[in-house]
């Protein structure tokens, strides 16, 4: 009876002689690891059990434990009779009897696929976070899956836009066949991958030798020795099949149930990894290049544009930056729509590039504003240049049955008289350019120290900002940030700086906070920031209005004071406060900055128990391995990607991904812009991130947003 029931149980169970020698398993051992008892009876457990991947220490380790407790429980790898390894929960008893001495009873039940789940979804997740480059996370990912199932040979593919394969991973494949098939089109007889890609679902080829489908790819594999082929497509949220995965093996078979399970596990990581790929190339093209023209935007052109100084410098070389400056193009918008606007700028952009040499650099700044950085140029060979790009620019172009006659005004700058660095040169071309365009239009102006009618500008608005700070004409606005839960609970409202002066009206903190950083009036003006923002949240409490925290812009420069940290907390301390009633919102560059004081400024805040929010997220270059690294509690979505949901499949896939690694990171994500039922509903169903935008409340000032909270309270919002 004894026997029978050891026998139905599912869990593989052996016992020891005092010699350690086995003398009985059960026929849950034989199910499990496909041994007989006969090819058992008298062998150690060490030698039927442990394999190639095994622990070498672990018999040592189950005698030390039996020793000192009598039993031990261990989960360990094993191998099977045909070589499978096994990842079991092992459970070992010690028993005593006076006749035949030591015995010990071993249970093991197998745990494979809940450690191989584990172990995988580990490794990769965490060469994710750590920006591990695609094809080694790949091959990491066919690594492990050989180990598991060693019989398997495992593949992985990409398939572009285009429906070509490009191989991604197959560490114990030749060289030979990737270069042989990358680029081959998908199609419906392109072997168990290419023909899994076509149909969007998995492939099964148990004779390569003679399926139809294989007949292209056959002479190629056929020095393998591969017998049967398995693919399954790898499919994007959206449904979109972005690669295959394959399982070769060396015999004519099906996949068993460790393989269907392998192969559940790894689509789904595979995807994960292949979106996070496409999710990261599409933030550097934002980041670094105009969506538009195709051209570098202001952050890459300045990137480029350092390193070619820095090279010129140490050569002794000498350079010229041309600033342009499309004339009256806003006629061209305002007479015929911002798509014959956009088809202008494009055409731009493409005989600016035509107009320079290969090792020159061009780039769009904003708007319609372009710059040239001319290597190796002397001022005359400048002034030659400017001049063939107001030419090829004055082409006439036909945009929508109309004829425009582009022109253009630009300022040179040269290198290193005007200036050592890409900012003095862009200044100074920006100062030439405004010359140019107000001497005469279409035309070329070289900068000369006299031209300082913007230098005068801007020192007037520095001494109308210092004059705000002192007569407090600063003001803040509020505007809310709601959880998308059915209740639409209050998450926090974001403080927004607005500047009115007497005789200029509302001044853009776009032009006004760069004003402030450069004059050094960031520090009185972030300590009002924050007694502001403070007094009005105390205010709230006392009148029982359930505002959670209050989300402050940060500059960067704030972060580059030692005391900054200390002197946040005991200025919000004077308020009766906590840290937690505050997000402190930072950007990119603050994240990605190599001071030390800043990361030890962010480090000391999050010490001092503040939130971080990282804002604009999306619209620089995103390293995930920073999100990783520092103590980020949210996510700002940059409304650019928001008011897109509805017409760009890229800004769904980009927000899909963001918000899917965030949510693996535990950060809170908040959408920015969000105007319209439509993007809140979508939102929503993608895992319902905190929403702000006008949809809710446009930025009010702080009694008409108490308002707003009683309205919301009396129709049952909190």
């Amino acid at each position: 009876m004894v026997v029978h029931a050891l026998d139905a149980s599912d869990s593989a169970i052996l016992i020891t002689d005092a010699r350690r020698r086995i003398c009985y398993v059960n026929e849950g051992f034989t199910r499990m690891f496909g041994y007989s008892p006969t090819e058992v009876l008298g062998r150690t457990p060490d030698e039927v059990l442990l394999g190639r991947h095994s622990d070498p220490n672990l018999p040592q380790t189950i005698r030390d434990a039996l020793a000192l407790h009598g039993h031990t429980r261990i989960e360990t790898l094993v191998y099977g009779r045909n070589g499978q390894p096994r990842w079991v929960s092992m459970v070992v008893n010690q028993t005593s009897r006076a006749l035949s001495g030591t015995q010990s009873i071993t249970v093991m039940n197998d745990i494979t696929l809940t450690k191989m789940h584990e172990v995988l979804q580990k490794k990769v997740l965490e060469g994710m976070v750590n920006e591990i480059p695609l094809s080694e996370l790949m091959n990491l990912v066919c690594r492990e899956v050989e180990r598991i199932a060693p019989e398997v040979t495992a593949t992985i593919l990409a398939v572009d836009g285009n429906g070509r394969v490009h191989p991604l991973a197959a560490p114990s494949m030749p060289p030979y066949i990737g270069q042989a098939i990358e680029g081959a089109p998908i199609g419906p007889s392109a072997g168990s991958c290419g023909t899994a890609a076509w149909r969007g679902e998995p492939v099964l080829v148990t004779d390569i030798e003679t399926d139809p489908l294989w007949t292209d790819y056959r002479a190629v594999f056929a020095p393998t020795g591969l017998k049967a082929c398995w693919s399954s497509p790898i499919k994007n949220h959206q449904g979109q099949v972005v690669g295959t995965f394959a399982f070769y093996f060396q015999d004519h078979r099906v996949p068993d149930a460790l393989h269907h399970r392998l192969v559940e596990v790894c689509l789904h990581l595979c995807a994960l990894a292949l979106e996070r790929e496409a999710a990261r190339a599409r933030i550097h093209q934002l980041a670094y290049f105009d969506v538009l023209t195709g051209l570098p935007n202001r952050a890459m052109f300045r990137q480029s544009a350092e390193r070619a100084l820095d090279l010129l410098a140490r050569e002794g070389g000498s350079a010229a930056l041309l600033y342009i400056d499309l004339d009256r193009f806003k006629r061209v918008n305002d007479n015929q729509g911002h798509a014959a606007g956009d088809a202008l700028l494009c055409e731009v952009g493409t005989r600016l590039t035509r107009s320079i040499r290969p090792r020159d650099l061009t780039g769009r700044l904003s708007g319609d504003e372009f710059v040239l950085l001319l290597t190796d140029s002397t001022a005359e060979q400048a002034v030659q240049t400017a001049q063939r790009v107001l030419e090829a620019l004055g082409v006439p172009v036909q945009i929508d049955g109309q004829t425009h006659q582009p022109q253009a005004s630009i300022g040179i700058a040269l290198f290193p008289t005007d200036g050592q660095d890409v900012d003095t040169l862009l200044r100074h071309g920006d100062q030439a350019m405004y010359q140019a365009k107000s001497d005469s239009a279409h035309s070329l102006r070289l900068f000369n120290p006299e031209m300082n009618q913007r230098t005068l500008a801007r020192a007037a608005l520095e001494l109308a900002l210092r004059q705000a700070l002192q007569l407090g004409q600063l003001s803040l606005h509020y505007q809310p940030q709601i959880r998308s839960d059915a209740a639409q609970t209050l998450y926090g409202v974001e403080a927004l700086m607005r500047w009115r002066h007497p005789e200029w009206g509302m001044v853009p903190p776009d032009r006004f906070i760069p004003v402030a950083e450069e004059a050094g009036l960031i520090r009185p003006m972030t300590d009002w920031l924050v007694d502001e923002a403070c007094l009005q949240l105390v205010r709230w409490r006392q009148a029982r209005l359930p505002v959670p925290r209050v989300a402050l812009n940060l500059s960067a420069k704030s972060f580059h004071e030692p005391d900054f940290s200390a002197r946040l907390e005991a200025r919000l301390r004077q308020h009766g406060l906590q840290p937690a009633d505050l997000m402190l919102e930072i950007t990119e560059s603050v994240m990605m900055d190599t001071r030390s004081i800043t990361a030890t400024n962010i480090q000391d805040l999050h010490a001092r128990g503040f939130y971080l929010s990282l804002d604009d997220f999306g619209t620089g270059y995103s390293s995930l391995s920073y999100l990783h690294r520092l103590p980020i509690q949210e996510l700002k979505l940059d409304k650019s990607f928001v008011q897109d949901l509805s017409t760009s499949q890229a800004a769904r896939t980009l927000t899909l991904s963001v918000m899917s690694i965030a949510r693996s990171l535990s950060i809170e994500v908040v959408a920015e812009g969000v105007e319209t039922r439509d993007q809140q509903s979508w939102l929503q169903n993608q895992g319902g991130p905190v929403l702000q935008g006008y949809l809710f409340s446009r930025p009010l000032p702080a009694p008409e947003l108490e308002q707003w909270l009683k309205q919301r309270k009396e129709v049952g919002l909190s």
